[in-house]
């Protein structure tokens, strides 16, 4: 089976080609560069950037995957959640595109692919299910954080997640507070590779919660607030280096903390962690490690799968048409807000 996958659900425009569990080719065109003069992402601008590059980037994902639309089976595009007006440019073109083809059109949802590309490896990448196994997964992006109990393939249920400000968003606030640019979590990170992260004690919040939850705003607010009182490690580039390392390691504690502890709770031999963030070192190294301790089987997404991409929206795709668990249909709308069961 072939399937051409589209993600538009924020500031990446993506296309892929997916046949018998291998994608052929991947394409992001990434508006990073756009929107870090206006220290986010802009709506307007992020759908003008789709309706320009989804069609050359679908055409260099056929092209590069040698594969022309008329051997496409099946058409899938991400449903929800993201920005409303980026959702809509890729779900409605996924679905024209189908119809034209006179082929099924599967909507995803962008979180459940985030789940199962910890399975995606290899030169070229090729999903791994035959290995799969029962795991508590940590999907933490720019939005959202949150923890998942994987039952079975395809069979799952949320234990936490975000009850105010994500980590990405925790990362990317705390920068603009130092005068990092946006995106600034790739920023923070490798200034944090340099400093020492015990310089500064940051709170760790619902560390010790019983809950799954996950809570970043009071952080983000304590780093506020004491930079009011300590304006001058602004003009010490050593100084700045120590608060990423120390803010760093306040987020990175909480997530991993977090993820074990559930992980112990319901007895999982396997975790595995998804999203934008999961690009960073601090984190992967501490996951890694606090893994080997209690024994854990750990799956990380690999670094091009942890961003938006749409290898994994069609992944998920074909597995669900495979299983026959798909809800093909034309006439599907966005759901921006949509939750993940």
């Amino acid at each position: 089976m072939t399937v051409l996958a589209i993600e538009t659900s924020c500031d990446e425009t993506s296309a892929a080609v997916v046949r018998d569990g291998e994608v052929l080719s991947s394409v992001v065109s990434s508006q990073i560069k756009l929107h870090a003069e206006y220290g986010g992402v802009v709506p307007e601008l992020a759908v003008r950037e789709h309706l320009r590059n989804l069609m050359p980037v679908a055409e260099t994902a056929l092209r590069e995957a040698g594969i022309g639309a008329d051997r496409i089976h099946a058409v899938a595009a991400t449903q929800g959640p993201g920005l409303p007006s980026a959702l809509m440019v890729g779900l409605k073109a996924g679905q024209a595109m189908a119809f034209a083809l006179r082929k099924p059109f599967i909507g995803i949802h962008h979180h459940e692919a985030h789940l199962y590309s910890p399975w995606i490896t290899g030169t070229p990448p090729r999903a791994d299910f035959d290995k799969f196994q029962p795991n508590v997964s940590l999907i933490v992006s720019g939005g959202h954080t949150m923890l998942v109990h994987v039952e079975e393939e395809l069979k799952h249920r949320v234990l936490g997640s975000t009850v105010d400000d994500a980590a990405g968003e925790c990362f990317d606030k705390v920068g603009k507070l130092i005068g990092l640019a946006y995106p600034a979590g790739p920023e923070i990170d490798r200034l944090a590779e340099q400093g020492n992260p015990e310089a500064y004690d940051f709170p760790r919040p619902l560390l010790n919660d019983s809950n799954d939850d996950f809570s970043f705003s009071g952080l983000k607010t304590s780093v506020r607030y004491f930079l009011r009182d300590h304006p001058h490690l602004l003009e010490d580039a050593q100084a700045i280096r120590n608060l990423c390392a120390s803010v760093q390691a306040a987020i990175v504690e909480v997530l991993v903390k977090k993820t074990i502890r559930a992980a112990k709770r319901l007895r999982m031999r396997c975790v595995t962690a998804s999203g934008g963030v999961t690009c960073n070192r601090a984190l992967r190294r501490e996951l890694a490690s606090a893994c080997g301790r209690a024994g854990f089987l750990l799956r990380l997404a690999e670094w091009n799968l942890c961003t938006d991409n749409a290898a994994m929206i069609g992944i998920l795709a074909e597995r669900k048409l495979l299983r026959g668990e798909a809800q093909p249909g034309y006439d599907a709308e966005i759901a921006p807000g949509l939750q993940l069961a």
